[in-house]
């Protein structure tokens, strides 16, 4: 939020002074940088986040419903169906959406995630009813022929086609998922398999539409250069009226506990091997959660810090920029989902140089991870890491998009939208006997999957 401020004080600060009073202006000031959230009486969300450093308005829809909504048969039908949305209401011809942001000196673009589909535009400031206008539109009004439906299908085959099935990376992540997943929703890909995907029918989407795009299970950020009541007003007058509608009972999704190492060697036309390392690890309940697991989670996020991240990280350090003969890899990578709808995973990777095993580099990675759960990390190890968090958070604050981004991205989850600062305090406060506990207890086989792409064998 110190970003923000600051913009928000070196705007009005100049005018305040005027009136010769510098204490109102630092109030008027910070009250503008609070978020504000409300609820619309359909059950809608709505936020809110002033920054008045440019005349221009990010406006985004999110709904919460992802590819972990769908079911067996119809994977890829959310990210279709955010294909969809862009073809049309009653008033709107097909493309005429988008046609139009244009014409208000606009740009628009949508997302599907696992646990998400987000839909967003930045226009100038004052053009933001028009957006709100549109989008409420189609968020309440979607409709579409079978034809259209039929020839954005082919789109969508195309989009796996490129991103999936001619990368085998992708498809190695992609198997890897399948694999490190029994139950849950998370096996299955964002886009879809290409089986389901060909025998989706604009039926399976519009039932999908009806179901999960009501507004009890949206919200609308807008993060820019606006004035908080009159985007309620605009809020009331074009989401407001949108009907309301039960949210779908969510059923539990519970993966099984796994019990042992599972392996996957997925080969594919390529020259690099590349070696995926999951472990099953918990995630962070809420940005106040106490709790055991949740005190794990924040370690394990630094832990990733540890490992990598920066030139100086464990893993480039000692297996990318080793000594001669040493190196085991041409890059190496440590992340950790600290938050979502659904399990996370401590992901290990790496590309091993020429010579050297997926096998050698596997111990390798496994051997890093052993020295921090033998040795500990020292002090300035860990704040090096707790420095670069707290700048990248301020940075982050920079981009109006990456601050709406960031606002859904806690509500979707069911976290408050101030969770920013709680979080960095929560990671602030990590000890270094935190970090070793969790390098000891959670990185041994029994909740491992292993995934290694190699070249394809010649028959």
């Amino acid at each position: 939020m110190a970003g923000a401020l600051c913009a928000s004080l070196l705007g009005v600060l100049p005018a305040a002074w005027a009136q010769g009073s510098p204490a109102a202006a630092s109030a008027e000031s910070a009250a503008e940088a609070k978020v504000h959230t409300f609820q619309l009486q359909n059950g809608m969300t709505v936020i809110v986040q002033p920054d008045r450093r440019a005349p221009t308005a990010i406006h985004m829809v999110w709904v919460r419903v992802g590819s972990i909504d769908e079911t067996d048969g119809t994977s890829g039908v959310a990210h279709v169906l955010e294909h969809m949305l862009f073809k049309g209401t009653a008033t709107l011809a097909e493309g005429e959406f988008s046609r139009r942001v244009a014409a208000l000196g606009g740009r628009e673009n949508a997302f599907t995630s696992r646990d998400v589909t987000a839909y967003h535009q930045q226009v100038p400031a004052d053009r933001l009813e028009e957006v709100m206008k549109l989008e409420a539109d189609r968020f309440a009004n979607n409709q579409w022929p079978d034809d259209a439906f039929a020839r954005e299908l082919l789109v969508v085959k195309e989009e796996r086609r490129q991103r999936v099935e001619e990368s085998p990376q992708a498809r190695l992540f992609e198997a890897f998922s399948a694999t490190a997943f029994l139950a849950h929703p998370y096996r299955r890909p964002i886009i879809g398999w290409m089986s389901d995907i060909e025998s989706l029918t604009a039926a399976d989407v519009r039932d999908f539409y009806r179901r999960w795009y009501v507004p009890a299970n949206a919200a609308v950020v807008v993060v820019g250069d606006v004035d908080v009541a009159q985007v309620r007003r605009w809020a009331e007058t074009h989401y407001g009226r949108i009907p309301a509608g039960a949210v779908p009972a969510r059923k539990p999704q519970t993966e099984p506990v796994q019990t042992g190492v599972r392996r996957l060697e997925f080969r594919a036309r390529t020259q690099q091997p590349l070696l995926v390392m999951g472990y099953k690890v918990p995630q962070l309940a809420s940005p106040d959660a106490t709790d055991a697991a949740s005190q794990d989670a924040l370690a394990l996020t630094l832990l990733s810090g540890v490992l990598d991240g920066h030139s100086a990280a464990r893993l480039e350090r000692g297996l990318v920029q080793g000594q001669a003969g040493q190196r085991k890899a041409n890059s190496v990578g440590a992340s950790f989902g600290l938050m979502g709808r659904g399990p996370q995973l401590f992901l290990l990777t790496g590309t091993p140089v020429d010579g050297v095993t997926p096998a050698e580099l596997e111990a390798a990675l496994k051997n890093e991870v052993r020295r921090v759960a033998e040795e500990g990390v020292s002090a300035a190890e860990l704040q090096r890491v707790k420095n670069q968090w707290s700048a990248s958070e301020i940075f982050k604050l920079d981009s109006m998009f990456a601050q709406a981004r960031e606002l859904g991205s806690y509500w979707a989850q069911g976290w408050p939208v101030d969770s920013a600062p709680r979080l960095m305090e929560r990671l602030r406060s990590v000890t270094a006997e935190q970090v070793q506990s969790v390098a000891k207890r959670y990185f041994n086989d029994t909740q491992l999957t292993v995934g290694v792409l190699l070249p394809e064998t010649t028959p």
